[in-house]
């Protein structure tokens, strides 16, 4: 069986992504690869949140080169769909001058983005919360549900018509990109791939997640996180990069309160991941980042994951 041309790591934020990937490339190196990073994540791809957002340090990039990280001004906005073009040329880019892609990711959309070709719909504008308040003064609650209900309607199932302030809030929602259908139901959870890809779902022990969580956070304030983000606030950081998980927190000095978001938003990613169709889990508990690599580099050169069909074959993990 072919081997797939693409390598996808993904797992929540915590486990350990970075650390496999750079193993990973040692491991490529040693087959004759030319193994390349590629970052599916959201928020890594502004300057001046690298701590917040875990990026790829100078070191590691120095060991792996890291494409996607760090090159938008904090005032940016962006999107998935900005950035599902900047990533489809690189991978293509990469692949035609004979180098191995890594895409490595914890932003389940993005990660989608970069590997399927997904119908995204442009950034909403400025201001589409005001355009929906305008809507249900002229309109009503009820026919902004009946809008819902054809736009939406596992969402509309769950929301009173004449629940005014849950109906905008959904529409809003909606036009900026953060519901999602759930799985069968959507583009996002097909096996479709536009390259041939392994995709590895990295996983750990729950509360062996969580105390990784809360360490990574303790380094990232003694490592100067707060200051980070008050240069970023003071630099007019856009909407989109305060989503960052701890921005809004650290901004207000509260540790816990980023941490629990941060354990929170895991396990969602890890919901998010067995969705996945065709994806092939590595427990990373009790094993090395090496060992880890060794696992997935096995996959890969048997052939194991989405063929040039789109068909998706489940690795040694089994498909979850």
């Amino acid at each position: 069986m072919a081997r797939a041309e693409i390598i996808a790591l993904f797992g929540p934020t915590g486990v350990g992504k970075t650390a496999v990937a750079l193993a990973l490339a040692r491991r490529l190196r040693e087959a004759g690869e030319d193994p390349v990073a590629v970052s599916a994540d959201a928020l890594q791809v502004y300057q001046g949140l690298e701590l917040l957002t875990g990026a790829a340090t100078a070191a590691e990039r120095a060991e792996l080169e890291h494409r996607l990280i760090s090159f938008l001004p904090v005032d940016a906005q962006f999107s998935a769909g900005q950035y599902a073009e900047l990533a489809h040329a690189e991978l293509d880019g990469l692949l035609a001058s004979g180098r191995r892609p890594i895409v490595v990711g914890g932003t389940g959309l993005y990660l989608r983005a970069a590997l399927a070709e997904l119908s995204l719909r442009p950034p909403p504008p400025e201001g589409v919360r005001e355009r929906w308040l305008v809507e249900l003064a002229e309109r009503g609650p009820e026919a902004l549900h009946a809008l819902l209900e054809h736009r939406a309607p596992w969402v509309a199932a769950e929301i009173a018509p004449s629940d005014r302030q849950r109906v905008v809030r959904a529409l809003e929602l909606l036009d900026m990109g953060e519901l999602e259908p759930p799985p069968g139901t959507s583009e996002l959870w097909t096996e479709q791939m536009r390259r041939p890809t392994l995709l590895a779902g990295l996983t750990l022990a729950r509360e062996s997640l969580y105390k990784q969580i809360d360490a990574r956070v303790e380094a990232m304030l003694a490592a100067g996180v707060e200051a980070e983000i008050r240069r970023a606030y003071g630099a007019g950081a856009s909407a989109t990069a305060r989503k960052a998980l701890g921005f809004q927190e650290l901004l207000a000095g509260d540790v816990e309160g980023m941490k629990r978001r941060t354990r929170n938003y895991a396990r969602r990613q890890l919901t998010w991941m067995r969705k996945l169709a065709g994806v092939s889990e590595i427990d990373l508990t009790g094993i090395s980042p090496a060992e880890a690599a060794g696992e997935i580099l096995g996959l890969w050169l048997a052939g194991d994951g989405t063929g040039e069909d789109g068909g998706g074959n489940a690795g040694a993990g089994g498909q979850t």
